[in-house]
């Protein structure tokens, strides 16, 4: 009876996870296919190759792509290095006691934070009270903050599968718990860490609520790039040709077309994040 009851919660379990899995893969299919369907007509040389014109009504999406690559370059250099830091501090470094689990703790919890709180603060905090103004830098450091949560989070769990052991054996030969850290610890968490970082970074690329008080800019007749000055970038791009264009209907392919673009632009991050992963347990195999 037993046998038979385990049995009966296993399949119930089983059809359970098999139809929640093929639920939320019907719709994405689906959403992926209204995208492609409708936005691979617009996708040639020239539309990733010339700035916007005529009110964003001709042309292509240069600009944006251009800001999001420098966007998301700022967002890495301020968050990479601090959120490693950090993380490397908490687990190696800093004790086991209410104070770090307090930290910990509040770093988990910043990381549901919705965007548009970072967005608000990155108004408050970079372009008003230091001044930096509606602009790229602003723009980059607020999804900076927003990024460190998980880059923390994915480094120290990265660290944390390393075996104490490996620790050990490094100090037992006669090296520095510094030496050991940067030629032991972190050469064997690096496929984790690279993850987490590359992951992370397209979830920045894709965000429009930070951004959204800045520095994003409506419409840019150019491809002006100065870490000072307002930027066009493809969330915010795609978001005001659906909702905000005063000619709607006649730029709905061209934001299929920016939507099919950003797509394609967040999968090449993740399968990048995937083939390092990959690349790095094989070398250690």
């Amino acid at each position: 009876m037993q046998l038979r009851n385990n049995k009966l919660s296993s399949v119930i379990e089983w059809g359970t996870l098999l139809i929640s899995t093929t639920l939320v893969c019907f719709f994405l299919v689906v959403v992926i296919w209204e995208i492609v369907s409708k936005g691979a007509s617009q996708i040639s040389w020239e539309f990733v190759s010339q700035v916007p014109t005529d009110g964003m009504t001709k042309g292509g999406i240069l600009t944006p792509i251009i800001g999001t690559v420098l966007l998301t370059l700022i967002t890495a250099l301020f968050s990479i290095p601090f959120g490693v830091a950090c993380a490397i501090y908490l687990q190696e470094y800093a004790e086991d006691n209410w104070l770090t689990r307090t930290i910990r703790a509040s770093i988990r919890n910043l990381s549901g934070v919705p965007s548009i709180i970072y967005g608000l603060f990155g108004l408050a905090l970079f372009v008003q009270a230091l001044q930096f103004g509606t602009s790229l830098i602003a723009a980059g450091l607020t999804l900076g903050l927003l990024s460190l949560p998980y880059i923390i989070t994915t480094t120290e769990e990265a660290l944390m599968r390393i075996p104490n052991s490996t620790r050990e054996a490094a100090l037992a030969v006669g090296a520095t718990k510094f030496e050991t850290i940067k030629d032991v610890v972190i050469p064997s968490a690096m496929s984790g860490i690279l993850t987490g970082v590359v992951l992370t970074l397209s979830r920045a690329a894709g965000e429009t609520a930070p951004i959204l008080f800045t520095g994003a800019a409506f419409y840019i007749n150019g491809t002006s790039g100065f870490v000072n000055q307002e930027f066009m970038a493809l969330p915010y791009h795609l978001y005001m040709l659906s909702t905000q264009h005063q000619s709607i209907d006649e730029v709905r392919p061209i934001a299929y077309g920016t939507a099919l673009v950003l797509i394609v632009v967040v999968f090449l991050l993740n399968l990048t994040a995937f083939y390092i992963r990959y690349k790095y347990r094989k070398n250690e195999n």
